[in-house]
């Protein structure tokens, strides 16, 4: 399934189902949601936001796997780092800055869920929540529905490597092999689940604990976009003809603290995190199109100017915008008690 790429070095992409533009606009999703984090990072620091939980460091894994699904048949279920994704399948950076800064407006919640848990009728996201690794059986029910209506959709889920150790996972799991559901679950291995390090975390791959339910199971580097793109491209194809689930590990680093609440070098070191960004797949793909002649130092500097005043709009947007009402508590918490709107 995760046969090595044999096309010319610079024609990998369309190898593995890119056309250029398709190519080119991966890079500027994913260098869009790093963006996006850095300023929230900054937001938070300067006390206009409360919280925020980074992706940074994963959305080389997130985009192309966005990218790969099908955004009007496909049903997403991300996690709480997920910006990267929820960018690919057609959030905007004002929708996510509206959750950030906890608004009315919030397309999410509202403004009452924690930033990082998505939700989008529109979108096709189903709604998350805090405990980790819930969404894995929602997933997994979700793929039941689809496939007793024949819809030809599969749904996609996203979690940790700490999270794969939840009974939820294990469930899921053992529910989508039996079945041969059209799911694929992605766990996005950033080494740490907040400062426990996977080697206090698992004594094996994450990966190989699909074989214990009878479906594929394959480590992919989450650092390199068009061998992330070609696995849950396969993933897909396998899940719409009837071939049943696929576990995707995708191997990769947090880069930043685990939130805007952590010390993350209480538990790693300086050396380490800056070892690992030299292993940052943003420049690694950027390098790619670069000696692909499809991307140039002069449109990227042209694009990061975009996207610094995308963001600007954005923040003053969600900055202005009114917070929910008191009484907005009560909506969606009874059938009949709100408009039916994108939550």
């Amino acid at each position: 399934m995760n046969q090595k790429a044999t096309a010319a070095p610079h024609q990998l992409h369309r190898e593995v189902g890119l056309d250029d533009n398709r190519a080119v606009d991966m890079y500027k999703c994913m260098l869009l949601a790093r963006k996006f984090d850095e300023r929230c990072h900054l937001l938070q620091r300067a006390g206009k936001i409360n919280f925020h939980v980074s992706g940074i460091g994963q959305e080389t894994a997130q985009v192309a796997a966005a990218f790969a699904l099908d955004t009007g048949k496909d049903y997403f279920l991300p996690y709480y780092r997920d910006y990267g994704f929820m960018l690919g399948v057609g959030m905007t950076t004002r929708e996510l800055m509206l959750s950030a800064f906890a608004k009315a407006e919030d397309p999410n919640s509202g403004g009452r869920q924690m930033p990082g848990h998505f939700g989008s009728k529109r979108l096709r996201v189903l709604t998350g929540s805090s405990p980790v690794t819930t969404q894995v059986p929602h997933a997994v029910g979700a793929a039941l529905a689809s496939k007793m209506r024949g819809e030809g959709a599969v749904s996609f889920v996203t979690f940790g490597e700490g999270s794969s150790n939840q009974g939820d996972f294990h469930e899921g799991a053992n529910f989508a092999g039996v079945q041969k559901l059209p799911v694929i679950m992605m766990c996005e291995n950033n080494q740490y689940a907040i400062s426990v390090p996977i080697a206090k975390q698992l004594a094996g791959k994450v990966s190989d604990r699909a074989l214990g339910y009878g479906f594929p199971g394959l480590r992919v580097d989450g650092n390199d976009a068009l061998e992330m793109f070609r696995a849950v491209n396969e993933a897909r194809q396998r899940g719409v003809s009837g071939e049943g689930p696929t576990l995707i590990e995708a191997m990769m680093y947090r880069l930043s603290p685990h939130s805007t609440s952590d010390n993350d070098l209480a538990y790693r070191t300086k050396e380490e995190v800056d070892a690992n960004w030299e292993k940052d797949g943003l420049p690694r793909y950027k390098q790619y199109l670069v000696e692909a002649g499809l991307w140039s130092e002069e449109q990227e500097e042209e694009y990061v100017k975009e996207i610094a005043q995308e963001l600007k709009e954005a923040t003053e947007y969600a900055d202005k915008a009114p917070y929910p009402r008191a009484e907005d508590t009560l909506l969606h918490v009874y059938a009949g008690d709100g408009d039916g709107g994108d939550n």
